[in-house]
């Protein structure tokens, strides 16, 4: 994908950068494991500093000092997870904040200003996530105000996208819009949601509606019926997924684009995504363990620490262990994907796929 602030090689995994931070990933370090693309969350950047100040200060990329790629997601997950603190209707989603109670509203048109003033060079149209479980009623009812949304972004993004103070950086290239497919856990409406969708011609398209407590399999049913539904020459992006398992097996069936918030969150909590297995570096057998988190690992942590080390780090609760934790998982999953991108150009990924398959059978490490 060639973009305003680079070109991205697919399948790519996007770190997700909530608040403009990977979470205690310093930007040169995510430089340093090959990071491509970061996502950027709409809601918590529009409450907090907010994308006015944002815009002031030169757009997303120069207050965060990243001169990569940056795809915005709408808000729509994240007012979706207020649940009993939004009201939905017609016209957007009235929400009061997590942080401070205050009322807002966010409507397909503001969520596009929003973004647009991030300066993001992949944007999402904003839409309704349907939760699981749904009827197929509720699920129909989320699809079709999806897609009346969907066309209210397009229209807004595309005739302001030229707007934005820094457009001329863009050297000429334009940030993209893409869609979301909703549909629940019915393969039908699955369907019906992209077809209609794909009318709206956009530069791609993304699977929403998943890890939302679905089982894995719904996931992957989900993700099987409607990617051959989205053009192939158009980048195909699943939305919060998964484990290194999943992310190798989604991007043998075709998806381009992953993002996901565990490589982050389960370092915190001391969890090593590793060759051989998941690691919990808390437990008492790594005290006295003067290995690396993983000696097949090339990461600057796996280089000089010691499980022994990390261990100590997080039972003492100092920051740095989940900074160092969140270091090897982030190049885990980022090597992952550049793997996959060998196998593909070496028409091995049969291989790497069955090879990935049969360590996810394995047990854990611990």
């Amino acid at each position: 994908m060639t973009l305003p602030h680079g070109v991205v090689e697919t399948p790519v995994f996007m770190p997700v950068g909530t608040a403009a931070t990977v979470k205690a990933v310093p930007q040169n370090v995510l430089e340093q494991v090959n990071t491509q693309i970061l996502l950027g969350n709409t809601y918590h950047l529009y409450l907090r500093p907010g994308h006015e100040r944002i815009r002031r200060l030169g757009g997303l990329h120069k207050f965060m000092s990243w001169p990569h790629p940056i795809l915005t997601d709408s808000g729509g997950f994240q007012v979706f997870s207020l649940n009993h603190l939004r009201k939905v209707t017609e016209e957007g989603v009235e929400f009061r904040s997590h942080i401070d109670g205050s009322s807002h509203f966010f409507s397909p048109e503001h969520s596009m200003e929003v973004q647009l003033a991030l300066g993001a060079d992949i944007a999402m149209v904003f839409d309704e996530c349907t939760e699981y479980p749904a009827t197929r009623e509720r699920a129909r009812s989320s699809l079709d105000l999806t897609l009346r949304w969907a066309r209210r972004s397009r229209d807004y993004f595309y005739a302001h996208a030229e707007e934005v103070p820094w457009f001329a950086e863009f050297n000429g290239r334009t940030p993209s819009l893409f869609g979301i497919v909703q549909g629940g856990m019915y393969e039908d409406l699955r369907r019906e949601s992209a077809e209609r969708l794909v009318e709206l011609d956009l530069p791609g398209y993304a699977i929403g509606g998943l890890s939302v407590g679905e089982p894995r399999e719904h996931t992957r049913a989900a993700i099987a019926s409607t990617l051959p539904l989205l053009p192939a020459d158009r980048p195909r992006y699943v939305m919060g997924v998964g484990y290194p398992d999943e992310i190798v097996e989604y991007a043998a069936m075709g998806v381009d684009m992953m993002d996901c918030v565990l490589p982050t969150r389960a370092a915190r909590h001391g969890l090593l995504f590793t060759s051989e297995g998941r690691m919990n570096i808390k437990n008492q057998q790594y005290a006295e363990d003067q290995d690396p988190p993983d000696p097949a690992c090339g990461c600057m942590v796996c280089g000089r620490y010691t499980r022994a080390y990390l261990r100590h780090l997080a039972m003492a609760k100092e920051p740095l262990g989940g900074a160092l934790n969140s270091i090897h998982n982030l190049y885990a999953y980022l090597d992952t994907m550049r793997s996959v991108r060998d196998a593909i150009s070496l028409g091995a990924l049969d291989d790497l796929v069955a090879r990935t398959r049969g360590r996810a059978r394995q047990h854990d490490v611990s």
